[in-house]
Protein backbone atom coordinates (compact mmCIF):
# COMPACT_ATOMS: atom_id res chain seq x y z
CA UNK A 1 0.00 0.00 0.00
CA UNK A 2 1.27 3.47 -0.91
CA UNK A 3 1.94 6.02 1.82
CA UNK A 4 -0.01 9.28 1.66
CA UNK A 5 3.10 11.33 0.80
CA UNK A 6 3.85 8.98 -2.10
CA UNK A 7 0.31 9.48 -3.42
CA UNK A 8 0.73 13.25 -3.15
CA UNK A 9 4.07 13.38 -4.97
CA UNK A 10 3.19 11.13 -7.91
CA UNK A 11 1.86 12.40 -11.21
CA UNK A 12 -1.42 10.95 -12.43
CA UNK A 13 0.37 8.56 -14.80
CA UNK A 14 2.85 7.49 -12.10
CA UNK A 15 0.01 6.88 -9.67
CA UNK A 16 -1.87 4.89 -12.32
CA UNK A 17 1.12 2.59 -12.91
CA UNK A 18 1.78 2.17 -9.19
CA UNK A 19 -1.82 1.10 -8.56
CA UNK A 20 -1.70 -1.31 -11.49
CA UNK A 21 1.34 -2.97 -9.93
CA UNK A 22 -0.23 -3.01 -6.49
CA UNK A 23 -3.50 -4.65 -7.59
CA UNK A 24 -2.20 -6.43 -10.69
CA UNK A 25 -3.88 -9.77 -9.93
CA UNK A 26 -7.26 -8.22 -9.16
CA UNK A 27 -7.62 -5.25 -11.49
CA UNK A 28 -9.31 -4.47 -14.77
CA UNK A 29 -8.00 -1.33 -16.43
CA UNK A 30 -8.55 0.89 -19.40
CA UNK A 31 -5.11 2.42 -19.89
CA UNK A 32 -5.15 6.12 -19.05
CA UNK A 33 -8.85 6.06 -18.11
CA UNK A 34 -9.63 3.96 -15.03
CA UNK A 35 -8.57 1.06 -12.81
CA UNK A 36 -11.27 -1.26 -11.45
CA UNK A 37 -10.18 -3.50 -8.56
CA UNK A 38 -12.26 -6.61 -7.91
CA UNK A 39 -13.90 -7.05 -4.52
CA UNK A 40 -16.22 -9.37 -2.60
CA UNK A 41 -18.58 -6.91 -0.95
CA UNK A 42 -21.16 -5.37 -3.34
CA UNK A 43 -20.02 -1.81 -2.61
CA UNK A 44 -17.82 0.26 -4.92
CA UNK A 45 -15.51 2.94 -3.52
CA UNK A 46 -14.49 5.69 -5.94
CA UNK A 47 -11.65 8.24 -6.15
CA UNK A 48 -9.90 10.12 -8.94
CA UNK A 49 -6.18 10.26 -9.69
CA UNK A 50 -5.78 13.79 -11.11
CA UNK A 51 -5.56 17.17 -9.37
CA UNK A 52 -6.06 20.72 -10.66
CA UNK A 53 -2.49 21.78 -9.85
CA UNK A 54 -0.15 22.25 -12.79
CA UNK A 55 3.03 21.45 -10.86
CA UNK A 56 3.87 18.05 -9.41
CA UNK A 57 4.32 18.14 -5.64
CA UNK A 58 8.00 18.34 -4.70
CA UNK A 59 7.89 19.76 -1.18
CA UNK A 60 5.46 18.77 1.57
CA UNK A 61 5.26 21.02 4.62
CA UNK A 62 3.65 19.77 7.82
CA UNK A 63 2.58 21.18 11.15
CA UNK A 64 4.69 20.38 14.20
CA UNK A 65 2.46 17.44 15.10
CA UNK A 66 2.38 16.21 11.49
CA UNK A 67 -1.39 16.55 11.24
CA UNK A 68 -1.66 19.39 8.69
CA UNK A 69 0.00 19.01 5.27
CA UNK A 70 0.52 21.69 2.62
CA UNK A 71 2.77 22.26 -0.41
CA UNK A 72 4.00 25.32 -2.33
CA UNK A 73 2.98 23.43 -5.46
CA UNK A 74 -0.53 22.75 -4.15
CA UNK A 75 -0.90 19.64 -2.01
CA UNK A 76 -3.48 17.88 -4.19
CA UNK A 77 -5.66 16.52 -1.40
CA UNK A 78 -8.44 16.68 -4.00
CA UNK A 79 -8.35 13.79 -4.60
CA UNK A 80 -5.15 12.11 -3.44
CA UNK A 81 -6.78 11.86 -0.02
CA UNK A 82 -9.44 9.69 -1.64
CA UNK A 83 -6.84 7.56 -3.43
CA UNK A 84 -5.02 6.93 -0.15
CA UNK A 85 -8.30 6.29 1.69
CA UNK A 86 -9.44 3.62 -0.77
CA UNK A 87 -6.17 1.73 -0.35
CA UNK A 88 -6.39 2.00 3.46
CA UNK A 89 -9.96 0.73 3.58
CA UNK A 90 -9.19 -2.14 1.22
CA UNK A 91 -6.20 -3.18 3.34
CA UNK A 92 -8.17 -2.95 6.61
CA UNK A 93 -11.38 -4.89 5.91
CA UNK A 94 -11.45 -8.69 5.73
CA UNK A 95 -14.04 -8.80 2.94
CA UNK A 96 -12.94 -6.39 0.24
CA UNK A 97 -15.07 -3.74 -1.52
CA UNK A 98 -14.69 -2.96 -5.22
CA UNK A 99 -12.45 0.02 -5.98
CA UNK A 100 -12.64 2.39 -8.93
CA UNK A 101 -9.79 4.84 -9.58
CA UNK A 102 -10.68 7.30 -12.35
CA UNK A 103 -8.48 9.60 -14.40
CA UNK A 104 -9.26 13.18 -15.41
CA UNK A 105 -12.22 13.91 -13.15
CA UNK A 106 -11.19 17.56 -12.90
CA UNK A 107 -11.56 18.09 -16.65
CA UNK A 108 -14.99 16.51 -17.03
CA UNK A 109 -14.97 13.02 -15.55
CA UNK A 110 -13.42 11.35 -18.60
CA UNK A 111 -12.34 8.19 -16.81
CA UNK A 112 -15.78 7.72 -15.26
CA UNK A 113 -17.42 8.28 -18.64
CA UNK A 114 -15.22 5.62 -20.23
CA UNK A 115 -16.15 3.23 -17.40
CA UNK A 116 -19.84 3.94 -17.98
CA UNK A 117 -19.46 3.38 -21.74
CA UNK A 118 -17.90 -0.05 -21.20
CA UNK A 119 -20.38 -0.87 -18.45
CA UNK A 120 -23.22 -0.09 -20.84
CA UNK A 121 -21.65 -2.35 -23.48
CA UNK A 122 -21.53 -5.25 -20.97
CA UNK A 123 -17.73 -5.39 -21.13
CA UNK A 124 -17.33 -5.33 -17.35
CA UNK A 125 -18.19 -8.01 -14.73
CA UNK A 126 -21.93 -8.65 -14.46
CA UNK A 127 -21.76 -8.52 -10.63
CA UNK A 128 -21.40 -4.74 -10.90
CA UNK A 129 -25.18 -4.73 -11.46
CA UNK A 130 -25.55 -5.89 -7.86
CA UNK A 131 -23.74 -3.03 -6.11
CA UNK A 132 -25.62 -1.94 -2.99
CA UNK A 133 -24.18 1.60 -3.01
CA UNK A 134 -21.36 3.72 -4.40
CA UNK A 135 -19.16 5.76 -2.05
CA UNK A 136 -16.83 8.39 -3.45
CA UNK A 137 -14.14 9.97 -1.26
CA UNK A 138 -13.60 13.29 -3.03
CA UNK A 139 -15.21 15.94 -0.85
CA UNK A 140 -13.63 18.71 1.22
CA UNK A 141 -14.09 18.97 4.97
CA UNK A 142 -14.73 16.34 7.64
CA UNK A 143 -18.44 15.45 7.75
CA UNK A 144 -19.97 16.38 4.38
CA UNK A 145 -22.16 14.04 2.35
CA UNK A 146 -23.13 15.13 -1.17
CA UNK A 147 -25.70 13.23 -3.24
CA UNK A 148 -25.92 15.40 -6.38
CA UNK A 149 -28.95 14.28 -8.41
CA UNK A 150 -29.59 11.14 -6.36
CA UNK A 151 -32.77 11.64 -4.33
CA UNK A 152 -33.18 8.48 -2.25
CA UNK A 153 -34.36 9.56 1.23
CA UNK A 154 -33.64 6.17 2.82
CA UNK A 155 -30.06 6.21 1.53
CA UNK A 156 -29.54 9.78 2.72
CA UNK A 157 -30.90 8.85 6.14
CA UNK A 158 -28.47 5.92 6.34
CA UNK A 159 -25.46 8.09 5.43
CA UNK A 160 -26.52 10.70 7.99
CA UNK A 161 -26.72 7.99 10.67
CA UNK A 162 -23.11 7.12 9.84
CA UNK A 163 -22.07 10.58 11.04
CA UNK A 164 -22.19 12.66 7.85
CA UNK A 165 -24.30 15.74 7.17
CA UNK A 166 -25.99 16.45 3.86
CA UNK A 167 -24.33 19.23 1.89
CA UNK A 168 -24.46 20.46 -1.69
CA UNK A 169 -22.24 19.89 -4.71
CA UNK A 170 -22.12 20.38 -8.45
CA UNK A 171 -20.15 17.46 -9.95
CA UNK A 172 -17.99 14.46 -9.20
CA UNK A 173 -17.51 11.06 -10.84
CA UNK A 174 -20.56 9.55 -9.11
CA UNK A 175 -22.70 12.13 -10.96
CA UNK A 176 -21.87 10.02 -14.04
CA UNK A 177 -21.64 6.56 -12.45
CA UNK A 178 -24.77 6.42 -10.26
CA UNK A 179 -27.47 7.04 -12.90
CA UNK A 180 -25.77 4.66 -15.35
CA UNK A 181 -25.54 1.86 -12.78
CA UNK A 182 -28.92 2.55 -11.17
CA UNK A 183 -27.51 2.57 -7.63
CA UNK A 184 -27.48 5.32 -4.99
CA UNK A 185 -24.20 7.14 -4.44
CA UNK A 186 -22.65 9.66 -2.07
CA UNK A 187 -19.48 11.76 -2.02
CA UNK A 188 -17.96 11.96 1.48
CA UNK A 189 -15.45 14.33 3.07
CA UNK A 190 -11.84 13.20 2.93
CA UNK A 191 -10.14 15.79 5.12
CA UNK A 192 -8.81 18.40 2.69
CA UNK A 193 -9.62 22.12 2.65
CA UNK A 194 -9.26 25.15 0.34
CA UNK A 195 -9.68 22.96 -2.74
CA UNK A 196 -8.43 24.18 -6.14
CA UNK A 197 -6.12 26.76 -4.55
CA UNK A 198 -2.42 26.88 -3.65
CA UNK A 199 -3.53 27.11 -0.01
CA UNK A 200 -5.08 23.65 -0.10
CA UNK A 201 -4.26 21.64 3.02
CA UNK A 202 -4.91 18.18 4.44
CA UNK A 203 -6.00 17.36 7.98
CA UNK A 204 -4.75 13.80 8.58
CA UNK A 205 -6.93 13.18 11.63
CA UNK A 206 -10.08 14.10 9.75
CA UNK A 207 -9.05 11.92 6.81
CA UNK A 208 -8.46 9.01 9.20
CA UNK A 209 -11.88 9.64 10.77
CA UNK A 210 -13.59 9.22 7.40
CA UNK A 211 -11.56 6.09 6.66
CA UNK A 212 -12.70 4.53 9.96
CA UNK A 213 -16.34 5.37 9.22
CA UNK A 214 -16.24 3.91 5.72
CA UNK A 215 -14.58 0.73 7.02
CA UNK A 216 -17.66 0.23 9.21
CA UNK A 217 -19.97 0.94 6.26
CA UNK A 218 -18.21 -1.65 4.09
CA UNK A 219 -18.35 -4.22 6.91
CA UNK A 220 -22.08 -3.53 7.35
CA UNK A 221 -22.73 -3.87 3.61
CA UNK A 222 -21.09 -7.30 3.64
CA UNK A 223 -24.09 -8.65 5.57
CA UNK A 224 -26.84 -10.35 3.58
CA UNK A 225 -29.52 -8.21 5.24
CA UNK A 226 -27.95 -4.90 4.16
CA UNK A 227 -30.25 -3.33 1.52
CA UNK A 228 -29.44 -2.27 -2.03
CA UNK A 229 -30.16 1.45 -2.37
CA UNK A 230 -31.67 2.35 -5.73
CA UNK A 231 -30.69 5.48 -7.65
CA UNK A 232 -33.70 7.82 -7.71
CA UNK A 233 -33.36 10.82 -10.00
CA UNK A 234 -34.38 14.18 -8.58
CA UNK A 235 -36.64 16.49 -10.57
CA UNK A 236 -36.12 20.24 -10.94
CA UNK A 237 -36.85 23.09 -13.31
CA UNK A 238 -34.46 25.01 -15.55
CA UNK A 239 -33.69 27.57 -12.82
CA UNK A 240 -33.43 25.15 -9.93
CA UNK A 241 -30.54 23.23 -8.40
CA UNK A 242 -31.03 20.10 -6.29
CA UNK A 243 -28.65 18.95 -3.57
CA UNK A 244 -29.19 15.79 -1.55
CA UNK A 245 -32.88 16.24 -0.78
CA UNK A 246 -32.84 20.05 -0.81
CA UNK A 247 -33.86 22.21 -3.74
CA UNK A 248 -32.67 25.79 -4.20
CA UNK A 249 -33.93 28.26 -6.75
CA UNK A 250 -31.34 30.30 -8.58
CA UNK A 251 -32.39 33.91 -7.83
CA UNK A 252 -34.68 35.32 -10.51
CA UNK A 253 -32.97 38.72 -10.27
CA UNK A 254 -29.54 37.21 -11.03
CA UNK A 255 -28.25 38.26 -14.49
CA UNK A 256 -27.77 35.36 -16.89
CA UNK A 257 -24.05 36.15 -17.13
CA UNK A 258 -23.61 35.00 -13.51
CA UNK A 259 -25.92 32.00 -13.30
CA UNK A 260 -23.25 29.46 -14.21
CA UNK A 261 -20.89 30.79 -11.56
CA UNK A 262 -23.66 30.86 -8.94
CA UNK A 263 -24.63 27.27 -9.69
CA UNK A 264 -21.07 25.96 -9.47
CA UNK A 265 -20.22 27.99 -6.35
CA UNK A 266 -22.91 26.12 -4.45
CA UNK A 267 -20.31 23.35 -4.23
CA UNK A 268 -18.39 25.56 -1.77
CA UNK A 269 -20.92 28.03 -0.32
CA UNK A 270 -24.52 27.84 0.84
CA UNK A 271 -27.13 29.86 -1.02
CA UNK A 272 -27.43 32.12 2.05
CA UNK A 273 -23.70 32.86 1.98
CA UNK A 274 -23.81 33.70 -1.71
CA UNK A 275 -26.76 36.02 -1.18
CA UNK A 276 -24.88 37.82 1.61
CA UNK A 277 -21.91 38.26 -0.73
CA UNK A 278 -24.19 39.68 -3.44
CA UNK A 279 -25.81 42.11 -1.03
CA UNK A 280 -22.45 43.33 0.28
CA UNK A 281 -20.41 43.47 -2.95
CA UNK A 282 -22.79 43.18 -5.90
CA UNK A 283 -23.15 40.43 -8.50
CA UNK A 284 -19.53 40.83 -9.64
CA UNK A 285 -18.33 39.08 -6.47
CA UNK A 286 -19.58 35.79 -7.96
CA UNK A 287 -17.04 36.03 -10.77
CA UNK A 288 -14.25 36.78 -8.30
CA UNK A 289 -15.19 33.86 -6.06
CA UNK A 290 -15.35 31.56 -9.07
CA UNK A 291 -11.93 32.64 -10.34
CA UNK A 292 -10.41 32.19 -6.87
CA UNK A 293 -11.47 28.54 -6.89
CA UNK A 294 -11.64 27.47 -10.52
CA UNK A 295 -9.63 29.96 -12.52
CA UNK A 296 -10.77 32.51 -15.05
CA UNK A 297 -14.10 32.02 -16.84
CA UNK A 298 -15.24 34.51 -19.44
CA UNK A 299 -18.75 35.80 -18.84
CA UNK A 300 -20.49 34.59 -21.94
CA UNK A 301 -23.91 34.26 -20.42
CA UNK A 302 -26.11 31.23 -20.96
Amino acid sequence: MMKLNDCLKASQSQLFRALLRQYREKCISRQGQYILVRGEVPVMLVAHLDTVHKEQVRTICSSEDGNILMSPQGIGGDDRCGVFALQSIYATVRKKPWLLFNCDEETGGHGAREFVREYGQKKLPAVLDDMKMLIELDRKGSNDAVFYDCDNPEFEEYINRCGFQTQYGSFSDISVLAPAMGVAAVNLSSGYYNAHTQHECINRRRLDKTIARVVKMVEAAARDDFPRYEYIECVWGADWRHYGGYVYEIPKNLPKAYRQQYSVLLDYYSDRELERFRQAYGDGILQQLYEDIYGYLEQGGE
